[in-house]
């Protein structure tokens, strides 16, 4: 951020960065913006799993369960059937979340923003082309919006490549054989500066996944991870996380893969397998992290209006951030 913005003029910045990235999105996906709800009923189903080890956050009403959502990956894919959105068409909203284990740093928080979408495709359209042309109608979003702001304010502090730079995540890890997967990512993202990672969730050769991903939304073989390189704290940061959804055949295998076939009695599993759900595409785009990049923050407290432990509050305090 410019030292020499006020507090106000960067409330303003930021509501307008948010409003011009929304419309590049809806643009470019075909995406209408929708309501959504902050808590599931726990026995839905609808429930982002995340790694599997996050627990939710959760209340009880009567005799029934609910907890607030990590996400709304899935609850997405069940509005776009239950609204008979057509094909080649979607929906975003503004995603609200609280994840209690979260490692709080310069890029976590326990509260989480982000843009989630989704949208409706072919069975054909399940393709690793279909992919990257959608990730990169995402990426020439983040572009133009970038691009639009600096010709406004006369500033900018991230320098975004023409293009994404695709890379599977086996051929990485075969790369890099004797660094971790975020070691792999800073690496490759600090030499290409924007890298979208294809194929999260499964076990690579070395037995250890790129990273963990729930079972039942992505497709393991279909999805992946963009990340853009910031200068300011020197590490690969992911904008989003996203892929083409699971169909009927992924599901089951990806449920044997994890020891989870007992979700399979859940309504949200059931409609997948019985194909009551359309195929679609997508994911979630941090908000926060946008807004990092592109006001060359570095600390998520300078865009988020959350609440820190004292241990943090302390350390922002120190950074002069807060």
């Amino acid at each position: 951020m410019k030292k020499d913005i006020s507090y106000l003029e960067k409330i303003k910045l930021i509501a307008e960065i948010k409003k011009c990235f929304e419309e590049k999105i809806e643009a470019k996906l075909s995406l209408i913006k929708v309501g959504s709800p902050l808590f599931v009923k726990t026995s839905s189903g609808l429930q982002d799993g995340l790694t599997g080890v996050e627990k939710a956050v959760g209340f009880t009403k009567g005799d029934e369960s609910f907890e607030i959502v990590h996400s709304l990956a899935k609850w997405k894919r069940e509005a776009l059937g239950k609204y008979a959105f057509p094909i080649n068409r979607g929906l975003y909203t503004d995603m609200k979340a609280i994840r209690k284990d979260e490692v709080v740093d310069a890029l976590h928080s326990l509260y989480v923003e982000q843009w989630d979408w989704e949208k409706v495709i072919l069975k054909e359209d399940r393709t690793i082309d279909y992919l990257k042309e959608t990730i990169r109608a995402i990426y020439d979003a983040l572009k133009e919006t970038v691009s639009l702001i600096k010709e406004k304010y006369g500033f900018s502090y991230i320098d975004l490549p023409s293009d994404v730079y695709f890379i599977d995540s086996q051929e990485l890890e075969d790369i890099y054989p004797d660094k971790t997967p975020k070691e792999r990512e800073d690496i490759i993202c600090k030499n290409k500066k924007a890298v979208f990672i294809i194929g999260v969730g499964e076990k690579l050769q070395s037995g250890i996944p790129h990273d963990l991903r729930s079972p039942d939304y992505d497709d393991w073989e279909l999805n992946g991870d963009l990340l853009i390189y910031d200068e300011i704290i020197d590490k690969a940061v992911e904008i989003s996380s996203m892929g083409i959804r699971v169909d009927e055949k992924s599901l089951l295998a990806q449920l044997e893969k994890a020891d989870a076939m007992d979700r399979l009695i859940l309504p949200y599993h059931q409609k997948i397998i019985n194909k009551e759900l359309p195929y679609t595409i997508g994911g979630g785009i941090g908000q926060s992290r946008v807004l990092m990049l592109i006001l060359g923050c570095r600390h998520i407290a300078e865009v988020q209006a959350s609440s820190w432990e004292e241990k943090t509050e302390r350390e922002l305090q120190d950074l002069q951030i807060l």
